[in-house]
């Protein structure tokens, strides 16, 4: 028997229409919707959704009132606390920054063993657990501390210092934990600059120095703002590190909020603080994505 074209049975085919657009590299509108729908459950159930319950547990009680914003602005307890810890939150990015700049450096440009020594080095420490990273600093600085003991045997110090417990020894060990926050994004940008560029600005009769702050600070500017807006939003929000090796006069707003939950048993003021701190955080996000953009602005005019 002969088989011809006439007597095969069409095959089925599946339309694709509903898959892709006109451009096979596009896909459909429906499909998109279909493919994001279970981020966006994600998101809904587990970030929005508990931001608005925070907001209307710290305005229903049990009726709508601002009286626990007025509690905050009212006592100089509460703003002394937001200031302390934004305080400390700039410190320890700039801290970080300074610090980490020279690493990422390091570390975008080291070949090897030198690479692989200083990525060690950064990496390690961000697989710690930071309780084990903040209860180090504890055997670090307390009294009878290693420390203190180097100081005493060294005849520098008669007697131990206070280096625990103290605001000093908060921004010192979040310094510590939050410095690869700072130095992955930084190495990141120095690694996408082409070396091109510095020999170009070599050969037009630049030095080292001045190279660095004509080429390679300004194109790394990206990677410093994401690692500034990473360190200081995840400084404000610390608890473990300050209730650790913080005493009463280093309490910031993540520990504060914690006494009213655990202690106190206020939710609805504890909901007031922690929005106060989302709405700070938010604000400062802003403010660090209009000056990045304000940076490009001007590179580009450059």
């Amino acid at each position: 028997m002969t088989v011809t074209a006439d007597n095969l049975a069409p095959t089925p085919t599946i339309s694709a229409s509903w898959l892709f657009s006109h451009s096979a590299r596009r896909y459909s509108h429906a499909l998109t919707l279909v493919l994001i729908a279970p981020l966006m459950l994600l998101l809904a159930g587990g970030f929005l959704y508990p931001i608005a319950r925070l907001i209307s547990l710290s305005v229903m009680a049990p009726d709508f009132t601002l009286e626990k914003y007025r509690r905050i602005v009212s006592e100089p307890l509460y703003v002394d606390v937001l200031l302390r810890t934004l305080q400390t939150g700039a410190i320890v990015t700039v801290a970080s920054l300074l610090l980490g700049y020279p690493i990422a450096f390091l570390m975008a440009r080291a070949k090897g063993n030198t690479a692989m020594v200083v990525t060690a080095a950064v990496f390690v420490p961000l697989w710690t657990s930071v309780l084990v990273r903040s209860y180090a600093w504890i055997v670090l600085l307390q009294r009878s501390g290693i420390i203190n003991g180097l100081l005493i045997e060294a005849g520098v110090i008669t007697s131990p210092l206070k280096l625990l417990y103290t605001e000093g020894a908060v921004i010192l060990a979040m310094t510590h934990v939050l410095m690869p926050f700072m130095i992955l994004p930084i190495c990141n940008a120095l690694r996408t600059i082409p070396t091109e560029y510095i020999q170009a600005a070599r050969n037009l009769g630049a030095g080292p120095m001045r190279a660095f702050i004509c080429v390679t600070l300004p194109l790394s500017l990206p990677g410093i703002f994401a690692g500034c807006i990473m360190c200081f939003i995840l400084a404000i929000g610390f608890y473990i590190t300050p209730a650790l090796v913080g005493g009463p006069g280093a309490l910031m707003m993540a520990t504060l909020i914690g006494q009213q939950t655990i202690v106190l048993l206020d939710w609805p003021f504890a909901a007031a603080l922690a929005t106060v701190l989302l709405t700070t955080t938010l604000v400062f996000v802003l403010v660090f994505r209009k000056a990045l953009s304000i940076s490009k602005g001007m590179n580009s005019v450059n």
